[in-house]
């Protein structure tokens, strides 16, 4: 029996009729054609209008590094760090002084012919401190100060190759992601050819043609979310690193992940005790406690200082040479050392050393609080990398597994033991597992990343390392 050739968009009923819901779908199917089409076309315009040079993990961090607001930010706050512990050096040194006036003093009524009395002054002073224990102390906060400026610097660098790696695996994985989409609608497009073949000749029914018109459709609307996520990813990554149309490089196939190096948990916790930089910022915040403490003590001691002045006096008018006065300049100096003894606060120095007495422990207590985060965000980062990496050797067996499965079900398929959604499963099955083995295989790397970061050794050094894995441009 002759059987009517299949339309993907129109079906015949035995009436000869089309049927009005199959009309509906051709014109659901025809707009997701027509979506698609459109944003196809304006992803190859970009492609073409946009540079065809790729650009390494290092390339774009040293753009971030220039650019990103966040990190210049924690820079400039750095640099500040070092004059203001200057400033407090000048707590140890000489300060000196100059002061003048000029004064004419009329006398009104006149006692003399004309009353008249002008005066010149002038005087230096100079103070050293010789001996003052609270000022010491200050400096001595100033300069442990320096390395807690140092840490939180750090930590802002690391907090950028973190931000830069993301952004720069996420528009891969999103790449990844469109082309496992458009491979897969390659796919179901030629099993759609397939089933109509068959549905024409008679070896299947309709609904082989339907399930992979479905199938089509569905894919089609994949591909177009796909489409939107990369763009939404590269502008992520163009706004970090102020390029436009930034194009990572992909990864060194085969892809020969690194190990994780040391292999133990306590490695990592051991060395993060030392060299992270919140533990680091917490362990100069409990010196400066301490110092703190120092200097509220230092009230009760005396200070001294080596004090000095010189002036010089003129003196001129009709009044001064009336009254005997010869014209001239007079001076005058004085050296000596001056002691100040507090003898009683108020209760003021009392109560500041138990103040400061209490913030000390506060300050040894967000220490410990320190060192126990990140401890735990160091076993935490270490595990998730250990599964990330289990996870990407299990996803490669179910690659090899799938595709076996795949040529499978093809070749019963033509045999006629298999049905063509049976096709559609495995296709579908073995396009995931390939996205979701290559989304895993960023996600080790970026926790690799993550690790050295929880660990506080995370440095310029591990971009450059990861660099490597990267395709040359």
């Amino acid at each position: 029996m002759f059987q009517p050739a299949f339309r993907p968009h129109s079906s015949v009923v035995p009436s000869g009729r089309p049927e009005p819901r199959r009309r509906g779908r051709a014109r659901v199917a025809a707009s997701f054609g027509r979506t698609a089409g459109a944003v196809l076309l304006a992803v190859s315009a970009l492609a073409a209008a946009s540079p065809v040079r790729s650009q390494s993990l290092v390339e774009l961090y040293e753009s971030a590094r220039a650019y990103d607001a966040a990190y210049l930010a924690a820079r400039a706050l750095a640099d500040s760090a070092r004059f203001r512990a200057a400033q407090s050096e000048a707590l140890l040194r000489p300060n000196v002084g100059l002061t003048g006036a000029a004064t004419r003093q009329e006398i009104d009524p006149p006692v003399l012919p004309q009353g008249s009395l002008n005066t010149l002054q002038g005087n230096l002073q100079a103070r050293q401190p010789l001996f003052n224990a609270a000022n010491a102390a200050t400096v001595d906060q100033a300069r442990r100060s320096l390395d807690a400026a140092a840490a939180e610097l750090e930590a802002a660098e690391q907090d950028l190759i973190v931000r830069v790696s993301q952004a720069y695996f996420d528009v891969l994985a999103a790449q990844d992601s469109l082309e496992t989409v458009r491979t897969s609608k390659r796919a179901a497009s030629e099993q759609l050819a397939s089933a109509r073949r068959n549905f024409e000749v008679g070896n299947a029914t309709i609904t082989d043609s339907r399930e992979a018109q479905a199938r089509f459709d569905l894919i089609s609307a994949q591909e177009i979310a796909a489409t939107n996520e990369l763009r939404i990813r590269q502008i992520a990554l163009d706004q970090l690193v102020n390029r436009p149309n930034a194009q990572p490089r992909r990864l060194v196939l085969p892809v020969r992940l690194p190990p994780v190096a040391p292999a133990a948990v306590d490695d990592w916790v051991g060395n993060s005790q030392a060299t992270h930089p919140a533990v680091r910022r917490s362990t100069v915040a409990l010196d400066i406690a301490q110092i703190e403490t120092t200097k509220a003590r230092a009230g009760r001691l005396p200070t001294v200082d080596l004090v000095g002045s010189l002036g010089a006096t003129r003196n001129s008018g009709t009044s001064y040479l009336i009254s005997g006065g010869r014209p001239g300049t007079s001076t005058a100096g004085a050296l000596g050392v001056q002691l100040n003894l507090p003898l009683y606060t108020g209760g003021l120095v009392q109560n500041r050393i138990q103040e400061t007495l209490r913030l000390e422990d506060k300050a040894r207590n967000d220490l410990e609080a320190a060192r126990r985060g990140v401890a735990q965000g160091t076993r935490q980062a270490f595990f998730s990398l250990q599964s990330g990496l289990a996870q990407v050797t299990a996803l490669e067996a179910a690659e090899a597994s799938s595709q076996l499965a795949l040529e499978a079900t093809q070749t019963g398929y033509r045999v006629g033991v298999r049905v063509n959604l049976d096709v559609l499963n495995a296709q579908t099955q073995l396009f995931q597992t390939q996205r979701d083995l290559a989304l895993a295989r960023y996600q080790v790397l970026l926790g690799g990343l993550r690790l050295r970061q929880a660990s506080g050794t995370l440095g310029p050094s591990d971009v450059a390392a990861l660099n490597g894995l990267l395709a040359p441009n």
